[in-house]
């Protein structure tokens, strides 16, 4: 382990506190600074008045309530206060007026009478956590010691204690301590700003958190490397990234360090990762429970300026819709990808990101992945991906189901249909009511080529059909990026049924021989053609399962999508070729072996 990584002890820690209040994420100098960028940027001074607007409308409602409604839960309540502070005290700090401190009191007295914070899920401890220190940290200077007293009190309790039997092993709750994936980045953020928040008043309880938040982020950080993916998908990327940039951001502004941290092997390249699998227009590679829209990430803007890459920060300018943290990280750099290729393979997560233009609205987009069904919130998809083209969504990915299903992150999983291969756009082989592709399965990129008037990665699926096949290949290439091809090569241990399967919302209509289809949206048109083998024919089925699949009750109805598919009987060694492309885009595509494709 690198000196950059070793934790300094509790009070060596604490001996670099800056003991001047706001010290977390803003200073005095930092509320001038960001004046300075909403008085002379037009974006800046629009986003600030949204929020303006958000925090006038705050005032005339009533503070959240201590409610649960799946019995589990109390995020939803953790994360509206948490939103709410950081509203109210920064349009105080950029407008004044003691209407929005006494109404920022009331949210947060509110939430200090709570009987507890939900401990045995942790992420909504956290966030409440989080919301306290700023509250506390933000609006020091404006609270009574009584106040100050509640603040300080209620984080220790309700927050840090709980916390610190995670770090010492006496909480059945503290698992995420060893995770690795988006709950250790939140869970030690939010507890780890609450510590910096408070560090001066409690700084035996304060000076420990911190590091052993230290010492347990070190496993998350790890997962960045080697080039800023993330397994858990663009969503939980922005969550995970976001309180890790929090408390990073929060050390440096409170300890003047952090300690190394942001150092960490592929974290500068972090915010590439969103970017690439961002589709022309706006919409994500949504696997992993993800959904289609990534929202606001304002920690591109401080990653922007951290390593100096303005692309990240104009990736974030595209944001309609701001968080506060936008403003406070606002940076007015970067003009756009000019300098990205278009092509990207992350490793680690193995997924890869194809496209015909940055600038284009109309453009080519094509997202493929490949990676671990162990992941944390993996649905067994090896081999799915997306399509953009002419400014629709073709081959879509359907999220995540409902996540208080019974079962839904335990012993029922591989039984709902979103998360089954059946419910992605891969081939599945033999299909019963078990897992359709093996749980715990994982897949490279084996082959990656980018070119300027082309690019193809292939991934060796062989692992996720262990059961039932020898071999099964799948390639996606974007020849002269004017459509796409997917092409599979399978070879089966005994005669199988082979189904291929894309999603998508568009209205299908099929050709005279079947081996065709054009798919239609707006007034955009996409064709499907068949390529191999000569003989097959496509079919139009809802997004149901499958008569020989599991199909449990309350699981979402998937309504306005239907799937193309290809079946397959009697196979034992087949090569399906799919062409996929706008329909003025049609041209002829040359068939070769997947050991024999190029780039050019």
């Amino acid at each position: 382990m690198s000196n950059e990584w070793e934790v300094p002890s509790p009070d060596e820690i604490l001996e670099r506190l800056n003991e001047v209040h706001p010290r977390l994420l803003i200073s005095k100098n930092a509320v001038i600074n960001i004046k300075g960028n909403i008085e002379s940027n037009e974006l800046a001074r629009n986003w600030y008045g949204l929020l303006r607007i958000d925090a006038h409308n705050l005032l005339s409602q009533e503070p959240l309530h201590y409610e649960m409604p799946d019995g589990l839960r109390l995020l939803a309540v953790s994360r509206g206060v948490l939103q709410r502070i950081y509203t109210l005290a920064l349009v105080y700090h950029l407008d004044g007026g003691e209407r929005y401190v006494q109404r920022a009191w009331r949210e947060l007295e509110a939430a200090a009478n709570f009987p507890d914070w939900n401990p045995r899920h942790f992420l909504d401890t956290a966030e409440m956590t989080h919301a306290f220190a700023i509250g506390y940290d933000w609006l020091h200077d404006v609270w009574d010691k009584g106040q100050l007293r509640t603040l300080s009190d209620s984080m220790a309790d309700k927050g840090l204690k709980p916390a610190l039997d995670s770090y010492r092993g006496k909480a059945s709750f503290g698992w995420w301590v060893r995770s690795k994936h988006n709950w250790n980045q939140v869970c030690n953020g939010g507890v780890g700003i609450g510590a910096l928040a408070i560090a001066d008043e409690n700084p035996e309880l304060a000076g420990e958190i911190i590091h052993e938040a230290l010492r347990s982020l070190r496993g998350a950080m790890a997962q960045f490397a080697p080039d800023g993916a993330w397994s858990e998908g663009p969503g939980y990327w922005n969550y995970a990234t976001f309180y890790n940039v929090i408390f990073l951001a929060a050390l440096e502004t409170a300890l003047r360090t952090d300690f190394g941290f942001s150092r960490a092997a592929g974290f500068s390249e972090t915010g590439l990762f969103p970017i690439y699998l961002t589709g022309p227009m706006g919409l994500a590679f949504n696997f992993a429970d993800c959904g289609e829209r990534i929202g606001s990430a304002p920690q591109l803007f401080w990653l922007a300026r951290r390593f100096d890459r303005p692309i990240y920060a104009w990736h974030e300018r595209r944001e309609r819709v701001p968080e506060p943290l936008d403003l406070v990280w606002f940076d007015a750099g970067g003009s756009g990808p000019t300098d990205l290729v278009l092509d990207r393979h992350f490793r680690g997560a193995e997924v890869v990101s194809m496209r015909s233009a940055w600038d284009d609205g109309d453009a080519i987009f094509v997202a493929f992945k490949a990676g671990d069904n162990r992941s944390n919130h993996s649905n067994l998809d090896l081999g799915s991906f997306v399509l953009d083209a002419s400014g629709y969504r073709w081959a879509i990915d359907l999220g995540a189901d409902d996540y208080n299903l019974p079962g839904y992150f335990g012993s029922q999983r591989w039984t709902y249909y979103r998360l089954r291969a059946e419910g992605h756009n891969t081939l599945v082989i033999d299909p019963d009511e078990g897992p359709d592709q093996d749980p715990d399965a994982s897949a490279n990129m084996i082959r990656f080529e980018s070119g300027g008037k082309g690019a193809f990665t292939i991934s060796d699926l062989t692992k996720a059909y262990g059961g039932c096949a020898y071999s099964v290949l799948r390639g996606i290439a974007i020849p002269d990026r004017r459509g796409i091809l997917v092409q599979d090569e399978v070879r089966t241990h005994r005669p199988s049924d082979v189904w291929w399967f894309m999603h998508t919302r568009a209205k299908i209509e099929m050709n005279a021989s079947g081996n065709g289809a054009t798919l239609t949206q707006g007034n955009s048109h996409l064709s499907a053609r068949i390529l191999m083998p000569r003989d097959a024919k496509f079919e139009v089925m809802d997004a149901l399962p499958l008569p020989t699949s599991s199909n449990p009750k309350g699981q979402a109805k998937n309504e306005g999508v239907r799937k193309l598919a290809i079946r397959l009987g009697n196979i034992t060694d087949v090569r399906i070729a799919v062409s996929l492309a706008p329909l003025q885009n049609r041209t002829h595509i040359s068939i070769a072996p997947l050991n024999e494709w190029r780039a050019i």
